[in-house]
């Protein structure tokens, strides 16, 4: 199966925010577009899916369409990650976010995932000094993430990188004044900088500092029902 690149707010309209996928909101509507539009999230829509079934189906795509992966890439992590003594599904989540595309994501570098992969094939990306084009690429603790040495590569992740920091100082702001405590603003928290990365000026780079833990991960995504999907096939 290949990569999806077809309407992104389609998706969202579906499975919700995936702030991985696109910076850009959408209303969840109750129809789909047109006068005959079929009813969507209906509690007494009936499908040909059972609910659990269906439950769990719709969190593996959260995942797939979040990270911008193929079924194939996915169930090779899920496998991965089953050999492992811990828990299967922070595994999973720990090596998604460990791609080198969505570490670049997460440092403010690219506004989406899939803006991320795109600098790192196009040769923009450095990893401990060593240049990279594998978006899979998964870093680890102490990796250094820096921009090449190039004018236009500097300038094309700067751009982004100021863009987001504003929107990260506002959000800061509004913490600091409302003092936000409901879900909204957790989420909103989680949109910054997560613990396990740094951020350095002069020159822009990004650091790994620690071990990536479940409460840093921005997507709201229950990984339970996503090892029930893989394990009843």
């Amino acid at each position: 199966m290949v990569r999806y690149l077809g309407p992104k707010l389609k998706i969202i309209r579906r499975l919700g925010l995936l702030p991985g996928l696109t910076s850009k909101l959408s209303k969840l509507r109750k129809k789909t577009p047109g006068q005959h539009g079929k009813i969507l999230f209906s509690k007494n829509k009936r499908t040909a899916l059972s609910g659990d079934y269906k439950e769990r189906l719709l969190e593996k795509q959260k995942l797939r369409y979040n990270y911008g992966l193929t079924e194939k890439q996915l169930l090779a992590y899920y496998r991965k990650a089953k050999k492992k003594k811990s828990s299967t599904g922070s595994i999973l989540l720990t090596f998604l976010e460990s791609r080198l595309d969505c570490i670049l994501y997460r440092l403010g570098f690219a506004p989406t995932i899939s803006a991320a992969r795109q600098f790192i094939t196009h040769r923009h990306i450095l990893v401990n000094n060593s240049l990279v084009t594998i978006p899979s690429f998964l870093c680890k603790k102490d990796d250094i993430i820096s921009i090449k040495e190039n004018k236009n590569s500097q300038d094309l992740i700067k751009r982004f990188f100021d863009q987001i920091s504003k929107k990260r100082d506002l959000i800061l702001r509004r913490i600091k004044k409302i003092k936000l405590r409901k879900s909204k603003g957790k989420y909103i928290t989680k949109s910054l900088l997560p613990g396990h990365l740094k951020v350095e000026q002069s020159p822009l780079k990004g650091l790994v500092v620690s071990t990536i833990k479940r409460k840093n991960i921005s997507l709201r995504i229950n990984e339970l029902k996503v090892i029930e999907y893989y394990n009843s096939k």
